[in-house]
């Protein structure tokens, strides 16, 4: 009886477990759990309070995305615009490189020849070739402090030592969620090896999932909710919904905020302002659904390490779901002592940590501790 009550002890100081707790569970969006999700194992995690170790000479703007490259670097991305007058002398580069242990290695980033640099930085991803991607999401007529009248409609490829590869899309150019030519304040991206196509969640601007071959920028295909033809309202403010009466949710994405490809092909899509996270086949076809109206959901996404990937981290409310990566259940939360929050976006390593970009509350790197005790 002790060692279990210890087990127990344990298990609610690192994770949260939906169903414990009782936290994670609102009404009847969320199934209620099976006794065999309740006694599998989680992963559980504990703050570094050292990490990053960012130079003295630098300060970082709001923290907006984060990256994990092949050696497990971490790649940061953020908006040195955002810092106050008498910081923005300091302001960093706006893509700074840390490893594991939070060492500084490298930093680079900003306006050059050739290329639209975003006015608002938001999506950072590093794809399976090492090529950097980025976009951001600023609107023309939102009228942010410090920004220039200019809506972000291109995502840029770049080497990992800031030498500019390719764009996609131009500035100021979106005719809107029929364009294939450029996206609207895409706010992130991910790139599916086995087809080398680069898939955007064109979400701020526009309602849908939008695919490119990743070396040439071709257009192959496009997506909204569902699986059906993209449609919604472009509006600079981002409005979220005053009830959810509807089971399914709303017919159009409402800022389609993070989008990751697993292994074995499967598409998620974070619909954040719906409060829903969306699965499909590599094509576009819509598979299920999963969907949280009673607090903030699916604000970023990541993937366990394991071969199956089988937890999908999601963020939400004050921390990260855990998510079956396959049937959707959800089944856990992480939510430890002196975490900052779910996330703006969030990344996992090869080790199983997890890293939050948390906007104006800044990083942090939740290290992973092992699997709670579990009865399989």
């Amino acid at each position: 009886m002790k060692r279990e009550g210890l087990g127990r002890a344990v298990l609610i100081a690192l994770v949260i477990v939906a169903g414990v707790e009782g936290k994670w569970l609102f009404g009847t969006e969320a199934a209620a759990q099976t006794p065999q999700a309740q006694a599998r194992a989680m992963p559980t995690f504990e703050v570094d309070p050292s990490w990053p170790k960012v130079p003295s000479k630098w300060k970082l703007g709001d923290a907006s995305s984060i990256a994990i490259d092949a050696q497990d670097n971490v790649w940061v991305l953020h908006r040195p615009r955002t810092l106050k007058a008498d910081q923005a002398a300091m302001a960093a580069p706006p893509i700074m490189v840390f490893d594991g242990a939070g060492n500084y290695i490298k930093s680079w980033g900003g306006a050059g020849s050739g290329y639209d640099w975003p006015e608002r930085e938001h999506g950072i991803h590093i794809d399976y070739k090492g090529f950097v991607w980025l976009g951001g999401n600023n609107c023309a007529t939102g009228g942010l402090p410090g920004l220039k009248p200019v809506a972000d409609d291109a995502l840029l490829k770049f080497t990992q030592d800031g030498k500019f590869v390719m764009q996609i899309g131009k500035s100021n150019q979106s005719k809107g969620d029929a364009d294939t030519n450029n996206v609207h304040r895409a706010a992130d991206a991910w790139v599916y090896a086995k087809t080398n196509e680069l898939l955007v969640a064109d979400g701020y601007g526009n309602h849908r999932v939008i695919v490119f071959d990743a070396d040439t920028g071709k257009f192959k295909r496009m997506w909204g909710a569902f699986g059906k033809a993209p449609g919604g309202v472009d509006n600079c403010a981002v409005t979220a919904p005053k009830s959810f009466p509807d089971a399914e949710g709303p017919p159009n994405y409402n800022v389609v905020h993070a989008i990751r490809v697993a292994n074995d092909g499967m598409v998620y899509v974070a619909d954040r302002e719906n409060r829903r996270l969306q699965m499909f086949t590599s094509e576009g076809k819509f598979l299920k659904q999963l969907i949280r109206t009673g607090t903030s959901f699916a604000r970023d996404l990541a993937f366990s390490p394991d071969p199956e990937q089988q937890f999908l981290y999601v963020g939400g409310g004050k921390g990260i779901v855990i998510v079956d990566r396959k049937t959707l259940e959800v089944i856990g939360a992480i939510q430890v002592p002196g975490q900052l929050g779910p996330g703006h976006h969030i990344a996992a390593d090869s080790k199983g940590n997890i890293y939050i970009a948390q906007t104006a509350a800044g990083l942090q790197k939740l290290t992973f501790k092992g699997m709670s005790p579990g009865g399989r």
